[in-house]
């Protein structure tokens, strides 16, 4: 099938090898520094990194180009109070019925439980949601397509963003979350995925002594003999 969408000319400049192996180099170099923070100050955070990060996070690939995500930005102390509310009450759910003894065991080392203080120190929170479909122009619904794959790729898009801004994040998920619709009036077609916390750590935060994989755990290579 012919393509009906109109093309325009892309020759972005080209770099030499050394500078392009400089510039993955430092950013995998900032990006390693990432770590999830759960402790929080309550220092603001101009708006403005925060819309451009969300603006970063939409120039994610999508299934054919639908960009099924939106984000919600809350800044609203009250706001904030009735997410954490519902969040801990969801999250109590979970490690006092919903979990079972595996999962509550891998999550021991890093020493979480139903308590979320952070969503109401942080200054901002990110709630992003996923589109499963839309209307178009004649009130039909369209079908989105590769919508978790879609929505998860502009996550980590605006988590990287954040980071080289020099914020933290903390990805939180309680389950369910559909309070988040309520909350954020978001209607029934989005799916909410990730609760971002942002903000800075507070002031002799800590955070787990954990290590990543090793390259050869996580890298396979298939080239020419």
């Amino acid at each position: 099938m012919a393509s009906t969408v109109q093309s325009i000319a892309f020759s972005p400049p080209r770099l030499g090898d050394a500078e392009m192996l400089a510039e993955a180099r430092a950013f995998y170099d900032r990006m390693r520094t990432r770590r999830t923070v759960r402790e929080f100050s309550s220092d603001p955070v101009d708006p403005e990194l925060i819309r451009l990060a969300v603006r970063t996070a939409g120039t994610a690939p999508s299934g054919a180009n639908q960009q099924p995500w939106s984000f919600v930005a809350i800044g609203d102390p009250e706001t904030k109070r009735a997410i954490r509310i519902a969040a801990e009450e969801e999250e109590r759910r979970f490690y006092e019925d919903r979990a079972g003894e595996e999962w509550l065991n891998a999550l021991a080392p890093l020493g979480t439980d139903a308590e979320k203080p952070f969503l109401e120190t942080a200054p901002w929170l990110i709630a992003v949601f996923a589109q499963r479909w839309s209307l178009n122009d004649e009130g039909d619904r369209v079908k989105h397509y590769y919508v978790p794959e879609s929505v998860s790729i502009a996550i980590g898009l605006l988590i990287a963003s954040l980071h080289s801004a020099g914020l933290a994040t903390l990805t939180h998920t309680p389950s369910p979350m559909g309070f988040l619709n309520r909350i954020c009036g978001r209607p029934d077609n989005e799916k909410p995925l990730v609760l971002l916390v942002v903000g800075h750590p507070a002031e002799g935060s800590r955070v787990p002594a954990i290590s990543r994989k090793d390259e050869s755990e996580i890298l396979y290579w298939k080239v020419a003999e």
